[in-house]
């Protein structure tokens, strides 16, 4: 799990990844925030708990800013899992960044992006407080309730993948393509970040042949997804043929072995002398003859 988190949070660190994921999914596209106008935030917080202090981080957090003057701070929470209480972690961490602010002078809204990277389920949890808990009807007046904002990435329509321009297009499409059709075929887009992108969907789909193909491509100065899925499923084919040949070759000494075993012991060899010159012992030698008239019979 650990190692899936740092994948993700690689790739959407670059100022362009988050920005593009954030445009993608709030603004349908639209470059309302900029690459240049994004600042990395701290995402370490702490709270107390049992009288002891306690420390929570988010995934990725960073500040949008126009000049000196702070717009929004956003944060991504990256899912593989669904998470039942979701709710009191977002609120919990957009919490502390506004206990922050007391601190200063500047405000400005806090807004985190949950986005859930599973494609066998859908997200069916509670999305606020009120779903969380049993609120009575009387108290509802006075008990804010907060929603979270959960993207299930893999559930995305082609038109809201299509509003991604960055290298997250490619994350995208492939849970997509995945869950929609149980393979990936992928659009001829050059990546800008090809070995976090690589590393990604090698770590998130399980197929290390991504990583693996990536020294390659590195070489070879080629960028492009078709080139490098091309090298890959023909990298596997080869190594299918490879292991279908080295697979015959075993297959025809054990037969072969087997009939020299057959051929000695009908001319009345003895069985120390099969088993000295097949190279095996005279109990397997016995159960080779034993399994192979049987089989005759």
């Amino acid at each position: 799990m650990a190692e899936k988190d740092i994948a993700e949070k690689v790739l959407e660190a670059y100022n362009d990844v988050f920005a593009d994921i954030v445009n993608g999914l709030l603004f349908q596209g639209k470059e309302i925030i900029l690459p240049g106008d994004l600042e990395d935030h701290g995402t370490h917080s702490h709270y107390k708990s049992d009288g002891n202090l306690r420390e929570q981080e988010r995934d990725i957090s960073k500040k949008w800013k126009k000049g000196k003057i702070k717009i929004a701070l956003i944060g991504f929470e990256n899912q593989t899992d669904i998470d039942s209480d979701m709710p009191f972690r977002v609120i919990g961490y957009d919490g502390a960044e506004y206990r922050a602010q007391l601190d200063g002078k500047e405000r400005y809204p806090v807004i985190t992006l949950v986005l859930y990277f599973g494609s066998e389920r859908r997200w069916k949890k509670p999305r606020s407080l009120f779903e969380q808990m049993e609120v009575p009807v009387e108290f509802r007046p006075y008990v804010n309730d907060y929603k979270i904002n959960v993207f299930e990435i893999a559930y995305l329509t082609d038109e809201q993948v299509k509003c991604f321009k960055s290298d997250f297009r490619i994350i995208a499409d492939y849970f997509v393509q995945k869950r929609k059709n149980g393979e990936y075929v992928p659009e001829p887009q050059t990546l800008k970040h090809v070995q976090e992108t690589l590393q990604m969907l090698s770590i998130m789909s399980g197929d290390h042949r991504f990583e693996e193909v990536y020294n390659e491509s590195m070489e070879r100065g080629s960028y492009n997804m078709c080139e490098m899925l091309d090298r890959m499923i023909n990298k596997g084919k080869m190594e299918g043929i490879q292991e279908g040949i080295q697979e015959g070759i075993k297959k025809g000494m054990q037969e072969g072995k087997t009939q020299m075993i057959l051929n000695m012991y009908q001319h009345h060899f003895t069985l120390d002398q099969i088993a000295t010159a097949s190279e095996k012992t005279v109990d397997e030698i016995k159960a080779i003859i034993k399994e192979q008239t049987l089989s005759l019979s």
